[in-house]
């Protein structure tokens, strides 16, 4: 069987917050943080499967868990994708919460 070409890229375990709703993103001591820059970077595809299946078994606490793409950034991870940009940054229609900060 030939092997995979698939090459793992860093992720962040993030999901909502079952309560109120925000974004939230797991830490290296699997705490739930709003603040991206807090959390852990995945850079081990078979670590990364295994803090996933447990951030989905946190049914009361949060719910949509999944692993988002990153970057290493100066601060912290860094969103490739717009998706995750635009979550970090929060809802759009008027400056509240997180948009207060930017």
């Amino acid at each position: 069987m030939p092997r995979s070409t698939h090459q793992f890229t860093p992720k962040v375990i993030t999901a909502n917050a079952l309560l109120e709703g925000d974004v939230v993103y797991l830490t290296e001591r699997d705490c739930w943080t709003r603040d991206l820059r807090e959390a852990a970077l995945l850079t081990d595809e078979a670590d990364a499967e295994l803090r996933l299946l447990q951030a989905e078994a946190q049914t009361g606490v949060v719910v949509g868990a999944y692993l988002a793409e990153m970057t290493a950034g100066t601060h912290g991870p860094e969103p490739v994708h717009f998706r995750e940009r635009f979550r970090r940054n929060g809802p759009s229609n008027y400056l509240h919460g997180k948009q207060e900060r930017i």
